[in-house]
């Protein structure tokens, strides 16, 4: 199956560079990581194109007979296009259709300077502070459930910094990590950005956007890179600042979910 979404084609790159596994069944890809089965993204279906009128329900029972202990459902199109008759029948199975912007850019604005150290994630004691730092996001679930999930990011990320496809970036105030945001290599020229995250009590202080930016210009600068790759909520917030960053809208991408028990509110992007 050749993967024609460049969204889905450097989640894709990733995660096979960091540990996952990918099958092609022809007409979809199942995608695993068995070292982290609550990472949604990690774990789901791709599918060349929309199933035919009514095969919806028999999409979502593949997705469990694949991934039988899931509490989840996470099923993605190789395409933005969805009847609206379809798009009625995934929700009818229980699924939130999202169609995500994807944005790119080959030069970055330099946003407004923070009162805050940005620098790379380095030691130990940097990457065990994201955790908890990302479980600030999601005061629902667990602590012990989603931190075992957000080591277990790190861990697959960290392989990514040491094959030298990129690096993670933070901002720290008075020592703490309290913004980061990962940008790596997929192939040649592209890199793509993974989980801008900023703490709720230091948000609109420009950190998100210092991260994003000290990130990009080190793929820029750095790795060779010509183009940048970010995906967004197409009505967030976010969208806004990568806009003023220099990113530009490229396509959609077309994301199926549904989420059980404490998992429900949680965005593993």
């Amino acid at each position: 199956m050749n993967v024609g979404s460049l969204g889905f084609r450097t989640d894709l790159a990733l995660l096979t560079a960091s540990g996952s596994l990918v099958e092609d069944r022809g007409t979809h890809l199942v995608v695993r990581s068995p070292e982290n089965p609550s990472y949604f993204w990690g774990n789901f279906f791709l599918l060349a194109r929309p199933p035919v009128p009514g095969g919806e329900k028999e999409v979502v029972g593949a997705f469990h007979t694949e991934f039988p202990d899931a509490d989840h459902v996470s099923i993605g199109i190789d395409t933005a296009d969805l009847t609206e008759e379809a798009r009625a029948a995934f929700e009818a199975a229980g699924l939130t259709v999202d169609v995500a912007t994807v944005l790119t850019a080959t030069e970055l604005r330099a946003p407004r300077e923070v009162e805050a150290e940005v620098r790379p994630l380095e030691s130990e004691e940097d990457w065990e502070a994201r955790a908890p730092l990302s479980r600030q996001l999601y005061p629902e679930t667990s602590e012990e459930a989603f931190l075992a999930f957000a080591r277990n990011k790190n861990v697959q990320e960290r392989r990514l910094v040491d094959a030298g496809r990129g690096r993670r970036f933070g901002a720290f105030v008075d020592g703490a990590l309290v913004s980061t945001a990962g940008v790596f290599v997929t192939e040649e020229g592209v890199a793509r950005f993974q989980s801008v995250e900023t703490h709720p009590d230091h948000r609109r202080r420009g950190l998100a956007a210092a991260v994003v930016h000290a990130a990009g210009r080190h793929a820029l600068d750095r790795l060779g890179v010509r183009t940048l790759v970010i995906v967004a909520d197409t009505d967030g917030e976010a969208i806004g600042l990568y806009r003023r960053l220099g990113f530009v809208d490229a396509e959609r991408q077309l994301m199926m979910e549904k989420r059980g028990g404490e998992w429900a509110s949680l965005d593993d992007r």
